[in-house]
């Protein structure tokens, strides 16, 4: 018995050890991508980035395909959990939908692989991209439902949850072209500058919504998300910091 314990807990940290690797493979990957491009990008390059030979990445992936898939398989996760949390809280619709919105930028603006799974959307073969399409369906909704339950309460002016909901994305997913993290606003600071706008211009009373505190040292960052993974999962994610 003593032995099985040992056994468990010793394939346990080699489990641990070899999802780390996966996971820092991910991100030299996302930085290497949003560089170079997805099409420029060689396995060799993603080894060289990961200080790995070739033949120890094809341990960990496949390909430049799983590869992208797992960066936005990940950045989706992080999404739809930023998400859940937000709904699952007792504020307002307006407080829900800005707390997405600001997690929605950290995770394109300051997560590696979140911001190169958004720039490269099209890449990926069909059978790969039908698992991505039904977690950004379900995130969307999502987002729909925050925005009806403003509208039912009359939090929000009347208008089309839907297309609302695609106005806002479209808004924060274009951040990543022209966004500068030498810039003079961090992603926490445009983070909320959005989730102000954004939110505001659903209000029926917009001055009920406070303006952030523009002080940087007043914005936290956001605390990292690893989800459970389960054995032999295809889809290993992470939140990693710059």
């Amino acid at each position: 018995m003593a032995n099985d314990r040992m056994t468990k807990r010793a394939r346990s940290r080699l489990r641990r050890r070899y999802l780390a690797q996966r996971l820092e493979i991910l991100r030299a990957a996302g930085r290497i991508f949003r560089e170079r491009g997805f099409a420029a990008t060689g396995m060799r390059d993603v080894a060289a980035a990961a200080d790995l030979s070739p033949a120890n990445l094809y341990n960990y992936f496949r390909g430049k395909h799983e590869l992208l898939f797992f960066c936005q398989d990940n950045s989706l996760d992080r999404l739809i959990s930023a998400l859940e949390t937000a709904r699952c809280s007792s504020g307002s619709a307006a407080q829900q939908l800005g707390s997405v919105i600001e997690a929605h930028l950290h995770c394109i603006l300051d997560e590696v692989e979140g911001s190169a799974a958004h720039l490269l959307t099209s890449a990926l073969p069909a059978h790969l991209q039908r698992r991505l399409v039904a977690k950004r369906d379900r995130y969307e909704d999502g987002i729909r439902q925050i925005i009806a339950a403003g509208v039912s309460s009359g939090e929000f002016i009347e208008c089309d949850p839907a297309l609302a909901a695609r106005a806002i994305l479209g808004a924060l997913n274009w951040s990543t072209r022209w966004f500068n993290p030498d810039g003079q606003l961090n992603a926490a600071e445009i983070g909320q500058e959005f989730a102000h706008y954004l939110t505001r211009g659903l209000m029926a009373k917009p001055a009920a919504l406070r303006r952030p505190t523009p002080a940087r040292d007043m914005i936290p960052r956001p605390a990292e998300y690893v989800p459970e993974i389960a054995e032999g999962d295809v889809a290993v994610h992470r939140i990693s910091r710059r």
